[in-house]
């Protein structure tokens, strides 16, 4: 089968080694159907604990609606069909509690979209909404996040301040500190800097590389910089389907599909 001038019999999936690597979540034959269109073809990735994942591509290729099935985004507006195997559990199933299985796998979304509250309170409210009224586990936990997010000693004695007093790059920060609050397995991000400028965006690169001792990351990104600095592994998409997945490293140095070599060269079309 080709799509566009590429032959998808060619493609180059990494396959971890069980004995080697730990795999802390993983899709098996995933679709992903809006309506009558299918937008997602046989999904079969593997992502490696403690290290950033980074989903690149065309515009339209699939990334996000990829990336939004992995805890469920999708549910309201597509139908998913597949196994997402997350600790020995599909997660794709209908009697999975969705609440508490994005506890576990949070998502940081493309634009900063935090609380008109304060910056203590975006960290709290879902904290308090789950049962945590202690409020020194509180602070203790406020702190600990925003440190996590590299905002701490910029906003520490800013907590009562309203979240939408702060720039792009801190409010962007304050929605990851927000995710780890409740203590994930896994982040998700959806083009977490598309909106932000260089500085801050390095700013968010760092926070990344920091976060991936404790998370396991997934993130789509159109910055191929980006994608080369930041992350252990790249997934190329192609209209509905993922044609290349290996180390950065090699995706960028020697791809082995020549769809994958034309993208990153800027040949791609």
């Amino acid at each position: 089968m080709n799509v566009g001038k590429y032959d998808l019999n060619e493609t180059s999936i990494l396959k971890f080694d069980p004995k080697v690597q730990e795999v802390a979540l993983s899709t098996h034959d995933l679709q992903v159907y809006y309506g009558n269109k299918h937008a997602f073809f046989d999904g079969n990735l593997q992502f490696e604990r403690y290290k950033i994942t980074a989903l690149v591509g065309a515009s339209g290729s699939g990334k996000s609606t990829f990336l939004r099935s992995l805890n469920r985004m999708n549910d309201d507006v597509a139908t998913v069909t597949g196994e997402i195997m997350y600790r020995g559990i599909d997660i794709n199933s209908k009697k999975i509690n969705l609440y508490e299985m994005r506890k576990q796998i949070g998502m940081v979304f493309q634009r900063p979209n935090p609380f008109s509250k304060s910056i203590k309170e975006n960290i709290t409210f879902a904290l308090k909404e789950n049962g945590i009224k202690d409020k020194q586990k509180l602070d203790e936990i406020v702190e600990k996040s925003l440190r996590g997010a590299a905002l701490w000693d910029e906003v520490k004695d800013d907590l009562n301040k309203s979240a939408l007093a702060l720039s792009g790059g801190q409010q962007q920060r304050l929605c990851i500190a927000r995710a780890i609050a409740m203590g994930p397995d896994i982040l998700l991000m959806d083009e977490p800097c598309s909106a932000l400028d260089p500085i801050s965006t390095l700013k968010v690169e760092e926070t990344m590389l920091e976060l991936k001792k404790k998370y396991t990351i997934i993130i789509v990104t159109h910055n191929m910089q980006q994608a080369s600095r930041a992350s252990d592994y790249t997934a190329f998409f192609h209209m509905g389907h993922v044609i290349e997945y290996d180390k950065t490293k090699n995706i960028f140095t020697n791809p082995r599909i020549q769809a994958t070599e034309d993208y990153i060269s800027g040949n791609f079309g």
